[in-house]
């Protein structure tokens, strides 16, 4: 490695890692079940986002997984009450404990709602030394009142990414949302309900995959070079 360090001057030797394969095979695998949190974004009484959640999570259930599903009804605007306020301090909380999300968001005028977007909001980056969403796993999904769209799981993958989140390929969008669902709520046989259990099917495993090695797969390079900075500024600096 020492000879093809040398052709790359900019490189702090003592920083940089070859990516070992032995590092993604865990010496103690979890066995516990998968942990998921779903995020629905309307509060209407009828409210498809939460329907269409709720089937999500009887699948992620049958396939063995431990779900909690946020209700935002009375989560406060950003910025509008302190982190201390209860319904934060739940999601946070759910947060943490999650190892993987799923997300579920109407499309209104062409987007996501405010509603998702206000949960999302309140899940910062880091807390602490806490870094609550980096690493796991999200699948996306949205209803539409209308035609088959793709705008608001469009924008939450963008989120995901911004978030650090390992957003998983496959995702679901469900046209005329309100012709889907039966008298009794549940989602009617369809291929949007087929596609459903696709995405379910790949969050779970990709979580299964990813869980164990999540803090190897997202060590950096950039962020290895700013703590070793951080560390001598604090060594070097007069005592106060």
């Amino acid at each position: 490695m020492s000879d093809s360090l040398n052709d790359l001057p900019n490189i702090e030797r003592d920083l940089f890692r070859i990516p070992d394969p032995e590092q993604l095979r865990p010496a103690n695998p979890s066995t516990h079940a998968p942990r998921f949190l779903m995020l629905y974004g309307s509060l209407r009484e009828r409210s498809f986002s939460r329907l269409l959640t709720e089937e999500a999570a009887r699948l992620l259930r049958a396939m063995g997984g431990e779900v909690r599903i946020f209700n935002p009804s009375g989560l406060p605007l950003p910025d509008d009450a302190p982190e201390s306020h209860p319904k934060v301090v739940e999601l946070r909380e759910l947060t943490q404990w999650a190892e993987g999300m799923v997300w579920c968001s109407p499309e209104r005028h062409g987007a996501m709602t405010g509603i998702i977007k206000t949960q999302i909001d309140w899940i910062p980056l880091s807390l602490g030394a806490v870094r609550p969403t980096q690493g796991k796993t999200l699948a996306l999904m949205q209803v539409s009142g209308g035609s088959q769209s793709f705008n608001a799981v469009n924008q939450m993958r963008v989120l995901g990414r911004w978030m650090r989140m390992l957003t998983i390929p496959n995702q679901s969008s469900v046209a005329k949302a309100f012709l889907e669902f039966d008298d009794n709520n549940r989602m009617k046989p369809s291929a949007y309900y087929d596609r459903v259990v696709d995405v379910m099917e790949e969050l779970f495993k990709f979580t299964l995959l990813t869980r164990d090695v999540a803090p190897y797969l997202v060590d950096r390079y950039s962020e290895r070079k700013e703590s070793a900075e951080e560390l001598s500024r604090r060594v070097n600096q007069r005592t106060i």
